[in-house]
């Protein structure tokens, strides 16, 4: 593998114990139909004193195969405190953020990962056309993205926490990313308008989460909208 990787795929493995096996399997396969030079980053950050499994589950994985590697801390944060973990230790040209829970169809990282190398895009995602992972995601997702339109009309997403994201490593080295909660997808976002980066969205399928329940609270939504309202004040 040649250094620095042309792909770092950046995995968010949070509480998915075993069913990160077969996904991190999946991902490898695509990775290798897309370039011969890429980093699989799986973090498997915990709650220390937690009956989560993926600690160890990602590490025999990065110990078994070089193409991987284990990010594993206690937890001094939730997701944007695990991305930008992950983000620091990635090396790749490309940085292709994912989650850990197979709710999207892996084909939407080639399908990025292709739009990005062929055009002046600064970053390429996805947006959630379809869904099936019921009323309450729906109804916290659609309140997220009305709000941040209301707020942010300039950044013209369609669904701003939706991933894959994957962006040029210049864009990413230009961002100020602060956030270690939910917030972390807009704050992408945001940075990405306020860099006055292009980018492109794909639709996707949302699938129904199997296995746990969501992490995402109603909570969330006020502790977003928190979030956006202080960032609209400092600017």
């Amino acid at each position: 593998m040649q250094y620095p990787p042309e792909l770092s795929i950046i995995m968010l493995c949070y509480r998915s114990n075993e069913s990160i096996i077969p996904l991190s399997k999946q991902v490898q396969e695509l990775a290798k139909k897309l370039t011969n030079s890429y980093e699989i980053i799986l973090v498997g950050n915990y709650i220390e004193g937690s009956d989560d499994r993926t600690e160890a589950i990602v590490r025999e994985i990065a110990e078994n195969d070089k193409n991987f590697k284990a990010v594993c801390k206690p937890k001094k944060g939730m997701m944007g405190w695990d991305m930008k973990e992950g983000l620091k230790t990635a090396q790749g040209n490309y940085l292709c953020v994912i989650d850990g829970d197979s709710q999207f169809p892996i084909d939407n990282i080639e399908k990025c990962f292709n739009k990005i190398k062929s055009s002046p895009y600064g970053l390429v995602k996805t947006y959630r056309a379809t869904r099936g992972d019921g009323k309450y995601r729906k109804v916290i997702s659609s309140g997220y993205n009305f709000i941040f339109s209301l707020l942010f009309p300039n950044v013209k997403s369609k669904d701003v926490n939706s991933k894959p994201k994957i962006f040029t490593r210049e864009v990413y080295e230009k961002m100020e990313l602060t956030s270690d909660d939910w917030f972390i997808d807009a704050e992408i976002m945001l940075n990405i308008e306020r860099l006055k980066v292009e980018f492109y969205e794909y639709p996707t399928s949302f699938l129904e989460q199997e296995g746990r329940t969501s992490f995402v609270k109603f909570s969330a939504v006020f502790e977003f909208l928190k979030n956006l309202i202080l960032f609209k004040i400092k600017r």
